[in-house]
């Protein structure tokens, strides 16, 4: 017997209903109960070792009472309906505690898993004598095999995960959403356990195979199950990832409590199962029952379980602050496709290029500006990093050539011959039509392949893949020419450098902005112009805004310069009127020649045995 029982009570907490919330699913068939018997109390009653738990419950504030003495106790004994019709009358249950507290009658019927074990009873009670029908004890059996289905529904479907047994992240949202309506506005700590970096899942699956994998869920789901606070529900979120509730007590500290969880899981480290990249982390979202979504508390636990990873301190307090601006950058990548499509958030301006030492403008950077019809003017600074690594960097590059290239042709119908340099990510290097797609749109424009450059940073052209490489030599051989953008800034190897099919050289605003005091800064700049120039590239000096460090490129050779000093990035009307009144701009005007119109112009560029790239010569 005392077997049997052991294994009852170890089938009732695998089923994981003690202490859970109430739940709606289970309050209809309580409600059911009382309105067909016309009794003021009905309750869904499980039997614990030493207590009667009601799961659900209807017209009774107490959640629990003793065991022994109980008539639900009776009716888990017996496995069998149990009918007491008047408590006062009866000399087991005169003195119990329902009679005490002004109970009369009773009827119960049995909750028995397909195992055959009994959890307890769906029970009605009231306050006065009377009888039960056979027909109300065969509903009260039905209504008690609706509730064995029920938990075996959410036992079997989607609710528990079959690997450990623990409550899944759908029975997590639906005992948040109970907890919420019958403990609005307290607060609680929701603690998620992350117990492997998910970039070393890969090598971790490739080296130990699946079977570690499941051993190693199951592991840190009976080490958490342990360590864990008595009556806590711990749920499987994922094969790497747990959750737990707590509630907010004086001096509870969730940081020290997330550090001795993450400790006693680093024992996993010391046993039988492995310690290959085990490296559990833990996150911390303080949150009040209601006011947020189940969705949004493991949101908030997963980016301060990321926010712990990333600072290798083991456990991270959630910040609303950081969760903020991951929000806006979601938010700007979930935007800019509608801005693609509108004819008035997305614009480009232009910062000219003036040519040393005639100091006659040569040609402007087109870039990309972009108005949020909500967040308003958002930097580039912010939003073409997200663009440039997600599926929008082809349309993004798309819409900016297109805008650089009209613009072009607009400028020489008027007689302003310029080249617009245009940024490129790697991404668009991928691409095994962009090239071709540039080129076809020149030439329906009818402009010189000389009237756009294309820049790229130094690590992105140093990275490219052979598909890559043969966009650019496409592009190289058809007349445009190629600038590296912040150069000095990348990872670059001289062996790569010479073998980067690029015409152009820019080197970085953080070399140039100091020129004038700092002695050192001068003479890498130098260095990096003279060996530039021996490569056969030509040097933009980039973030000019004195006049000495303008005077300091010119004196080293450099060919151009942009920067502060000539003008920022303008709008096409300032800078077109920039163009009239500037002396930069007046230069420009009067030395320039025009370019012949038309694809026909561009020529393939001679390829030098030395160094395998373009050759180009120095203004």
């Amino acid at each position: 017997m005392i077997d049997h029982e052991q294994s009852r009570l170890y089938a009732l907490r695998q089923l994981n209903l003690l202490d859970t919330p109430p739940s709606e699913s289970f309050d209809r068939i309580t409600r059911m109960a009382s309105q067909f018997f016309r009794l003021p109390i009905a309750a869904v009653s499980l039997t614990d070792a030493n207590r009667q738990w009601f799961k659900s419950r209807v017209g009774v504030d107490h959640t629990e009472i003793p065991r022994f003495g109980a008539c639900c106790g009776e009716v888990c004994d017996s496995n069998d309906t149990l009918v007491v019709n008047d408590l006062l009358a009866s000399p087991r249950y005169s003195s119990s505690h329902l009679a005490k507290t002004g109970i009369r009658f009773y009827a119960g019927a049995p909750l028995v898993t397909r195992d055959g074990y009994t959890l307890g009873a769906m029970c009605v009670l009231g306050t006065e004598p009377r009888e039960a029908s056979e027909q109300e004890l065969a509903v009260l059996r039905d209504l008690a095999a609706m509730v064995m289905a029920q938990v075996e529904l959410r036992h079997a479907l989607g609710r528990t995960d079959p690997l450990t047994g623990l409550p899944n992240r759908s029975q997590f949202a639906e005992d948040l959403e109970d907890m919420a309506r019958d403990n609005p506005d307290s607060s609680r700590v929701a603690l998620l356990t992350e117990l492997v970096d998910v970039s070393k899942l890969g090598s971790l699956r490739r080296v130990m195979g699946p079977n570690y994998l499941d051993s190693l869920a199951r592991a840190a789901a009976q080490q958490l199950s342990a360590i864990l606070k008595p009556g806590t529900h711990l749920y499987h979120l994922s094969p790497w990832q747990y959750v737990h509730v707590v509630e907010v007590e004086d001096g509870f500290d969730p940081i020290r409590e997330s550090l001795r969880v993450r400790a006693e899981l680093a024992d996993l480290n010391t046993q039988a199962i492995s310690s290959v990249m085990i490296d559990p982390v833990v996150g911390v979202a303080p949150f009040a029952m209601g006011s947020v979504t189940p969705e949004d508390v493991l949101r908030m636990a997963h980016s301060a379980c990321q926010d712990a990873r990333e600072s290798e301190s083991g456990a991270g307090l959630y910040s609303a602050a950081l969760d903020a601006s991951y929000q806006r950058r979601f938010a700007l990548l979930n935007d800019f496709s509608a801005a693609l499509g509108s004819p008035d958030q997305l614009r480009l301006v232009y910062q000219p290029r003036v040519i040393v030492p005639e100091g006659h403008c040569r040609g402007a950077e087109a870039l990309l500006r972009w108005h949020h019809p909500s967040l308003g003017e958002v930097s580039p600074a912010e939003f073409i990093p997200l663009l440039e690594n997600s599926p929008l960097a082809r349309p993004l590059t798309e819409w900016v050539v297109q805008a650089a290239i009209k613009q072009a042709e607009a400028w020489r119908d008027r007689g302003i011959d310029l080249c617009i340099s245009v940024n490129v990510s790697a991404a668009n290097l991928e691409e095994e039509d962009f090239a071709a797609r540039i080129l076809s749109r020149m030439a329906l424009a009818g402009l010189p392949y000389s009237a756009i450059e294309l820049e790229l940073t130094e690590s992105a052209l140093i990275s490219n893949s052979n598909a890559a490489r043969g966009q650019l030599d496409a592009l190289v051989e058809a007349g445009i020419e190629i600038a590296i953008d912040d150069f000095g800034t990348g990872y670059s190897s001289l062996f790569y450098l010479q073998q980067i099919p690029a015409h152009v050289v820019k080197i970085d605003r953080s070399f140039v902005s100091h020129l004038d005091t700092d002695a050192r800064g001068r003479v890498l700049v130098k260095s990096m112009i003279s060996m530039a120039h021996d490569l056969g590239y030509r040097v933009v000096g980039e973030g000019v805004e004195t006049h000495a460090a303008y005077s300091i490129l010119a004196e080293m050779g450099c060919d151009e310069v942009q920067g502060y000093l000539l003008a920022k990035p303008l709008e096409i009307d300032v800078f077109e009127n920039w163009l009239q009144q500037s002396p930069w701009g007046q230069r420009q005007r009067e030395d320039q020649t025009a370019l012949p119109r038309g694809p026909s112009s561009a020529k393939r560029l001679p390829q030098p045995a030395a160094t395998g790239r373009a050759a180009v010569g120095r203004h």
